[in-house]
């Protein structure tokens, strides 16, 4: 964030006075200049002076948005609420991705169930255009009843997972063992709400009863503390290089509560998934306890 005025004689405290306004102006970003509606129409909606943003599922079509910029590394966050009551068959989501053969992504998604069982949190990881690493978890909250914040770290040594800024998973680069690492394709955010009855809840025995329709999530206080990416030259602003999360990792507190959450509530995890890879583990597995 830093500017060359700043380096001037100024106080410390107009210093501090300058930083905490850009904070407070990315954290209060409206839908209207930080996102484009993909799919969906009026299906899609920005509403509050672009303060929030609900999309909606029926039986001609689900909705999306993504971002108007690229970025490479960064932390995002945004608030989410679900679609409350019988959501079999929906998937609402979160994530980042490039585009094009080999593209890397970051997936949230939350993939729906009939009324009284929990949403399953999926997620992902892709580089190069191959995934297969997917963790999934059951919530300790009900995520249809309020907002919560889900946050995505990126940055060259790892990928962080969190909830409420409780890390749920962590994905470390291990490109020294050959593992692929999303590191050099930017990426823009990504949302939508969409219609996945082959498979999203019970492996597709539970379909989406459209009786419910129109099936509809909320989303709010979309921050991206980035590095973003000049769409002519490719270059990153150098602007919030120096940001805590350009080398975030996980802290005592944060290896405790990583264990709480992956001892409790982790319902899948690839990495014990010994009949799916009979010729033994991906090599990531054998590397990092959290993944």
């Amino acid at each position: 964030m830093a500017r060359s005025e700043y380096y001037s004689n100024s106080k410390a405290s107009a210093i501090v006075l300058a930083i905490s306004c850009l904070i407070v102006a990315a954290s209060a970003g409206s839908f209207y200049d930080e996102m484009d509606i993909t799919f969906g129409g009026e299906r899609a909606k920005i509403l509050n002076g672009g303060q929030d943003l609900s999309l909606s599922l029926d039986q001609y079509s689900g909705s999306g948005f993504q971002s108007k910029n690229e970025y490479l590394f960064g932390r995002f966050d945004m608030q989410l609420k679900l679609v409350p009551g019988n959501s079999a068959g929906t998937v609402t989501t979160f994530y980042l991705s490039s585009q094009g053969a080999g593209h890397d992504e970051i997936d949230f998604e939350f993939l729906g169930n009939s009324t009284g069982n929990p949403y399953t949190i999926h997620t992902n990881v892709y580089s190069q255009g191959k995934g297969d690493k997917e963790q999934q978890f059951h919530l300790w909250f009900d995520p249809t009843a309020a907002f919560h914040t889900y946050t995505i770290v990126w940055n060259a040594q790892r990928i962080i997972f969190l909830i409420d800024n409780i890390p749920i998973r962590v994905f470390n680069n291990h490109e020294s063992a050959g593992v692929p690492f999303p590191k050099s394709q930017p990426m823009r955010v990504y949302a939508s709400l969409w219609n996945a009855d082959d498979w999203a809840t019970q492996g597709g025995r539970i379909k989406t009863d459209w009786t419910k329709a129109p099936f509809i999530a909320s989303y709010r206080k979309f921050n991206a503390n980035a590095n973003k990416v000049s769409p002519n030259s490719k270059s990153t602003s150098s602007e919030n290089e120096n940001q805590a999360w350009s080398t975030q990792g996980l802290d005592a507190a944060g290896r405790n509560r990583i264990r709480w959450v992956q001892n409790k509530h982790m319902i899948y995890n690839y990495c014990n998934d010994y009949s799916r890879f009979p010729n033994g583990l991906p090599v990531e597995c054998t590397r990092s306890r959290f993944l």
